[in-house]
């Protein structure tokens, strides 16, 4: 009789570990009959934090209208959010803890190009996608498992060389300087501007120079661009330092320079700076300026919900928050409820609709991972950001 109790436990030990095994098989990590997770690796306190903090709140806003209203499929969302103060070491060591200890079902939103980019061994090797970070890096889609990678818009590279190019046609500019960080999305942005000065015959590129991130006293560099005559000075920096280089621009009298920056100074915080130092400035986006947009009652009905859920207004990197967060929860009705990363994958790549709050044609497919593809040509006009081109995605 003992043994044959032995006998009957043994078994129905194997018969646990085979089911154990079974529903290990079919787990989905990041996901339960109640919630998806997802992470994102932050600048909250560092010199880009004007850049993340607005972009948290557009995107939690959305997927508080959506878990309020009982989730996708039933399960709700939550967003895990770590802060690496812009510091690869600490993104690393955030996208550790978020795939490993959290179990996220795929990376979204999380700034900076090198600190994503020290992300992405571990994140593939858990089969965790990379959801339109808040970098439009080259590398963010050229290293790695295409098929997990997702990018918010086109490269710095292609936004500012459309950008460049569309004011070579209708400035007279012959002399080009930019001031870069010495990081990869730096880097991408000094590319741009030499190619550029490459293509064109008539371009010299005068002056290159890089700086530290939480650099802000450009006083002496800036004298010695004006004294290379240089006419369109492309800035790569971060949003304080953007302010600085104007607002030193704006000081010295510098006359007959035009500035332009990337999508990463696309904010309100360089649109209306203190006394209007960067009126004038010009900018390559992803899309409009949510200020400009007031004549659409979607876009109002965002500004109103955002501004009674955080009391200020929105700026456009609240707007692209709120706008990735609503094309993730497109792409999660369309994966369904048995949801695994090869149905979001397939589900984000039949994305075709309106965005609600910019108006803008947001677009993907198999060979095309790039939400929002065209280049806003923008330029800062009583404080926002005016739309003077959209040069259409190649």
């Amino acid at each position: 009789m003992k043994q044959f109790s032995m006998g009957l436990m043994a078994l129905l030990a194997l018969v646990l570990v085979g089911c154990g095994a079974v529903d290990d098989a079919e787990r989905v990590r990041g996901v339960t009959e109640s919630e998806i997770r997802f992470g994102g690796a932050h600048d909250l306190s560092g010199v880009f934090a004007a850049v993340s903090n607005p972009a948290l709140n557009g995107a939690n806003l959305r997927f508080r209208e959506v878990n309020d209203a009982g989730g996708v499929h039933g399960r709700r969302i939550r967003y895990i959010v770590e802060d690496h103060g812009y510091q690869v070491p600490r993104a690393a060591q955030a996208a550790n803890k978020l795939v490993t200890r959290d179990e996220v079902f795929g990376k979204l939103l999380t700034l900076g190009t090198p600190h994503n980019l020290a992300a992405f061994p571990i994140m593939d090797r858990h089969d965790v996608p990379s959801l339109f970070p808040l970098t439009p890096a080259r590398p963010i889609l050229e290293t790695g498992d295409f098929s997990r990678r997702f990018s918010l818009s086109q490269s710095y590279y292609h936004n500012v060389g459309n950008a460049i190019d569309w004011l070579l046609e209708r400035e007279e500019i012959e002399r080009i300087c930019v001031m870069y960080i010495p990081s990869d999305f730096g880097e991408e942005i000094h590319e741009a501007v030499r190619d550029a000065a490459q293509r064109h015959a008539d371009l010299e590129l005068v002056s290159a120079t890089s700086h530290r991130p939480d650099e802000t006293n450009f006083a002496g560099t800036l004298s010695r661009k004006r004294s290379s005559h240089c006419q369109l000075l492309v800035i790569g920096l971060a949003v304080r330092a953007t302010v600085a280089v104007a607002s030193g621009v704006r000081d010295m009298n510098w006359d007959g320079v035009e500035l332009l920056a990337s999508t990463a100074a696309f904010h309100a915080a360089v649109s209306s700076a203190p006394g209007g130092a960067t009126e004038g400035m010009w900018a390559a986006s992803a899309g409009p300026d949510i200020q400009t947009l007031r004549d659409r009652s979607e876009s109002v009905a965002f500004i109103e919900a955002y501004r009674a859920a955080y009391g200020s207004e929105p700026d456009a990197m609240a707007q692209t928050g709120y706008s990735i967060a609503h094309a993730l929860v497109k792409a999660l009705e369309l994966a369904g409820p048995e949801l695994s990363v090869d149905g979001l994958v397939a589900a984000l790549e039949s994305l075709d609709y309106i965005d609600p709050v910019s108006g803008v044609h947001v677009r993907m497919g198999p060979d095309d991972h790039i939400l929002l593809g065209d280049t806003w040509v923008t330029r800062v006009n009583s404080g926002v950001w005016e739309t003077k081109a959209v040069i259409e995605g190649q």
